[in-house]
Formats: C-alpha cells, structure tokens, sequence
C-alpha cells in the first residue's frame, strides 16, 4: 500500500496522499494500514473514528483536547471538499502560533495527521462534506478545548461563515494559556 507523506511547515504534522486504483467501476482509496503507517513512524493507537457532515459555508472549528486526554487526529474528507487548517499550540514549537492551510476532498482521498498541541479546524468549500476522523484517545467534554476560528488572520474562504454558538464563544489565541510542550 502507498500513502505518500508531505510535511508541512508544522513539525509532526503531515498531509499523507494515499494511492488511488480507479477502473470502470469507480474507484478505491484507502484511508487507513496500519503497516504503512507504522513504517513512515506514524502512531496508530486510534481509540475512536467518527465522521461529521457539514453544509456549505459550515465552519468547525479551532478544536482540540488538552492533557491528559489530548490526541492525535487523522482527517479526510470522504465527500466534498474542505479548507482544513491546523494551528500550532506548543509552547517551544518553532512554529508556534502558525498554521498550515491543507485542501482535503474525497476525489482526492488526502488526510492531515495532527499531532498533539495542535488545533484543529474546517470550512466547507464543496458539500455535502463528509469529515472523518480517527483520534487516539476518546473525546472527553471535560477536556475539550478551541480557539476563536477568526483570532489568527487566517484567510478562511468566508469572512462571515455559519459556525456554531459553541465555537463562536471560544477564546481568542491570545488569550489562551497552553499546555502543550514541543
């Protein structure tokens, strides 16, 4: 199996591009092995999948989980197409506070693999989006945390998205005290 791994300009976090086998039935991508994964030194100790669908102009978003029940995240769009953005919130980082812009789609089958101490976020260019996720541990309310979707001058494709009550009340950056370590 072959998943091409891309960095990015946020240490450990990679947009990995798995192969595509099309014929004159469609076509097949896989999303997840475990041996590939494990030979390009990925973590795979997924402990939940779940997916998320998203109308147009739906932005999710910054999300993250801090310690102890922080994770690893594995994104792909299984339908549309999506503006996914990824911050870094590791104290120490050389890329602290700076983010990555990713264009996932389910014609192209490509994920982001998110490490820890980063954030996490999506807007929906093509719909329906089908989002979904792996992550390494098990979400925890108790534990879930996000930054304001606007506090980083992030070009997102919509300057006035529909984004929920929830993440439209979170924190700006600069006001958040991070956890997390590189």
């Amino acid at each position: 199996m072959k998943f091409n791994l891309i960095n990015s300009s946020l240490p450990g976090c990679y947009e990995i591009v798995p192969e595509k086998f099309v014929d004159e039935r469609g076509s097949l991508i896989k999303l997840f092995h475990d041996e590939s994964f494990h030979e390009k030194g990925l973590q795979t100790n997924f402990a939940e999948e779940y997916f998320s669908v998203s109308n147009k102009n739906v932005l999710r978003g910054l999300h993250f989980q801090v310690p102890p029940k922080d994770h690893i995240k594995l994104v792909s769009s299984i339908s549309g197409e999506i503006f996914d953005v990824v911050v870094d919130l590791r104290i120490g980082s050389p890329s602290y506070g700076e983010y990555e812009i990713f264009t996932l789609s389910g014609e192209k089958g490509n994920m982001v693999y998110i490490p820890q101490g980063l954030a996490h976020g999506f807007y929906v260019k093509k719909y329906p989006a089908i989002i979904n996720c792996k992550t390494t541990t098990i979400f925890s309310p108790k534990y879930d945390r996000g930054i304001h979707w606007s506090s980083l001058n992030i070009p997102w494709p919509n300057k006035t998205p529909i984004v929920s009550k929830k993440d439209n009340n979170l924190p700006d950056f600069k006001q958040f005290e991070s956890p997390f370590y590189y």
